[in-house]
């Protein structure tokens, strides 16, 4: 009934923000006689403002077309490598002016199936696409999945990495992203314990809930505060009738948001109160900065009901991870098992979602990976998004991560790679000397 609900605020604010958008243009237009009133910025920012509020938000684009590599430009084109009924595999394939160019290490970053778009990672995906060949898992909107497809629960999505990590092998380097280290570490570990060849070289994991008895946060505590009977009745839903995965049992997206605003109404609101001002003093650079990250924000999806609901159990209330006790597909999940996959945990100082302690717990379980085979870093001064997204992320993080794949992967670093290119100038140009002039030297 919730769902149904929402469906009926959705059909109701949809000619009321229409009507704000385009009454907002009667009063900055220069054609206008309603742009020269006293009180015309003001209205505008008002209207504009009602206009987003009641807007839908669709899944963004990636926005991502080129970029600058050691190589020269690259034209970016996104597609399809292997389409899944919940999940398609991405590429961002490189396009070079000289053919032979080397994309750089295989990585596939596994974006988190929590509520918000892979997009949400774009500055992930864009500052790796610099050195590497990157692919990313898209997750699809559980209410675009018709019912014929069946149910997606937390192993289902193990097996799907697992997927991915054997179609992108050999040479493959994981970054996992919130939500994602655990289902990721499963797999890897399943792939240990079966002797699989398909071994990713390292894995990264950034922010995750692997141990979430340790840095309890505002997410852990909701999760452990009501049954799992108190879930299944008042959080989780039947998808209406206009979409494809009509009668799916989901996890409302709008949920979810909700979630995130409540653990920060204040900000939003401040946020919200500084766009106006921004539209009120001209500031469009400010007020544009607002709409492209609450593009993103606002733009949420439906998780399949089995997902959402295990990995509650599995991951904040029973922790059997940590504790050993986890079995996908009946197999106990041993993380003990790897011993050839190099492994990196990064951590933000004031993440309010996986707090400090959670996602280093994995190496204590990775207890076979050698001491020379592992990395933690703590990022001072950020939160949750800033391990993965902003300046902290691009200047510090990311060469934090292409250093270990570099170093665990066989791969030089761009520096590195231009001071072997360099050293082999010189010795090209020394070689070439004469006798007389190398003897002299």
């Amino acid at each position: 009934m919730l769902y149904q609900l929402h469906e009926m605020r959705r059909a109701f604010m949809h000619p009321v923000s229409a009507w704000a958008n385009s009454a907002s243009q009667l009063y900055t237009n220069p054609y206008s006689p309603l742009s020269y009133s006293p009180m015309a910025r003001r209205i505008a920012a008002a209207l504009d403002l009602t206009h987003r509020l009641g807007k839908d938000y669709e899944k963004p684009p990636w926005r991502i077309h080129a970029v600058e590599t050691s190589g020269g430009t690259a034209v970016v084109e996104p597609e399809i490598a292997l389409d899944k009924p919940f999940c398609k595999l991405l590429h961002f394939k490189k396009r070079y002016r000289v053919k032979s160019t080397d994309p750089g290490p295989k990585v596939l970053i596994v974006a988190p199936l929590s509520g918000h778009h892979a997009t949400l990672l774009r500055d992930t995906v864009r500052t790796m696409l610099a050195e590497h060949d990157v692919y990313v898992t898209d997750w699809v909107d559980a209410r675009m999945v018709p019912l014929t497809d069946g149910d997606f629960g937390l192993d289902d999505y193990v097996f799907y990495v697992q997927d991915f990590i054997r179609f992108l092998s050999p040479d493959l380097h994981l970054i996992s992203v919130c939500q994602p280290t655990v289902p990721v570490l499963a797999a890897v570990s399943l792939m240990a314990s079966n002797q699989d060849t398909a071994k990713p070289l390292t894995m990264t994991m950034m922010g995750g809930p692997i141990d979430t008895r340790v840095g309890v946060t505002q997410v852990n505590d909701l999760a452990k505060s009501h049954n799992m009977q108190w879930f299944e009745r008042n959080v989780i839903h039947t998808v209406p009738q206009r979409y494809p995965g009509y009668l799916r049992k989901v996890y409302p997206g709008f949920l979810q948001y909700a979630g995130f605003v409540s653990m920060n109404p204040g900000r939003h609101a401040n946020s919200h109160w500084d766009y106006f001002e921004h539209l009120v003093q001209g500031d469009e650079q400010s007020a544009e900065a607002h709409r492209d990250f609450y593009d993103e924000y606002n733009a949420v999806l439906d998780l399949p009901a089995e997902f959402y609901l295990d990995t509650i159990r599995v991951v904040f209330q029973d922790h059997q991870l940590p504790e050993g006790r986890w079995q996908v597909g009946g197999q106990l999940v041993r993380p003990q098992d790897i011993t050839e996959t190099a492994l990196m945990t990064v951590e933000g100082e004031f993440d309010d979602i996986s707090g400090v302690g959670q996602t280093a717990a994995a190496h204590d379980l990775c207890s076979s990976i050698p001491k020379s085979a592992k990395s933690h870093y703590l990022v001072k001064g950020a939160g949750h998004y800033g391990i993965f997204s902003g300046k902290r992320w691009r200047n510090i993080v990311a060469p934090q991560i292409a250093a270990f794949i570099a170093k665990h992967g066989g791969h030089k670093p761009p520096a590195a790679k231009a001071n072997a290119k360099a050293a082999t100038k010189a010795a090209t140009a020394s070689s070439a000397r004469s006798p007389k002039t190398r003897k002299a030297a």
